[in-house]
């Protein structure tokens, strides 16, 4: 799959810097409920296979923009955060223990989590007018990061993953305020240098590594059914995981 660093350094399929720019230049980020919002799916599948093309549609709706990205990472072989056992997931319960907690991470996953984390909190920075707190889209993506079987484990786990991802967040927020950074903003962190050796081999390979396995399954056109599923287990439980 042909990569690009961004300019922290995380070498990410060059598909979801594509698309994080595209996201940004056309506002998104602004946009109340993004990635929230499910676009209508036959808006995402025409888009979906331009992409497969190699070709970045103009004018693409940011929602659908945006419910590509999860989709990205819904449909790997196996999830980012795969590679923490639940349990590990379920002690950790303070902003330490999730650092050292992702240090567990192969590299490869460790870049997209970091990618990942640096977009939610792009996001949630606009939170004034997209409406989108470090839980909420911690909520949304929290689905896309994990793979299980067991519907009803997956849906428990997704819990916890939700609170693992916002500590993150709000970490990365935090050291944001704290560090003067010369001249940030949310695009300052794409960047599409492309590197050699395995990283690019052909034009061909460029696009077909933009390929999605297939469809995404029917979600009602105005809600994050992953995000519906976390808030029904939360309020099951009786806990508020807030």
């Amino acid at each position: 799959m042909q990569c690009s660093y961004d300019l922290r350094g995380n070498s990410v399929p060059t598909i979801l810097l594509l698309m994080q720019e595209r996201l940004y230049t056309q506002k998104g980020l602004k946009a109340e409920g993004i990635f929230r919002i499910n676009p209508e799916n036959s808006k995402e599948e025409h888009v979906r296979d331009q992409l497969n093309r190699g070709i970045v549609p103009e004018d693409i709706d940011v929602h659908c923009l945006a419910g590509l990205i999860k989709a990205w990472f819904r449909e790997l072989p196996s999830g980012v955060l795969d590679g923490l056992s639940p349990e590990e997931v379920l002690q950790c319960n303070t902003e330490d223990k999730s650092v050292e907690l992702v240090k567990q991470l192969q590299p490869t996953e460790t870049a997209l989590l970091n990618w990942a984390i640096d977009l939610m909190a792009d996001v949630v920075e606009q939170e004034d007018s997209n409406k989108m707190n470090a839980r909420n889209i911690a909520m949304v993506f929290a689905p896309n990061m994990t793979q299980m079987s067991d519907p009803l484990t997956a849906l428990m786990h997704a819990v916890q993953v939700m609170n693992l991802l916002k500590t993150l967040i709000l970490k990365a927020l935090r050291e944001r305020e704290e560090t003067t950074i010369a001249g940030y903003s949310p695009m300052s962190y794409c960047s599409f240098d492309r590197h050699t050796d395995e990283e690019v081999d052909s034009q061909h390979e460029m696009n077909t590594s933009f390929e999605w396995r297939g469809p995404q399954t029917d979600h009602n056109a105005h809600k994050d059914y992953g995000a519906v599923c976390i808030e029904e287990a939360e309020a099951a439980s009786g806990f508020c995981f807030s």
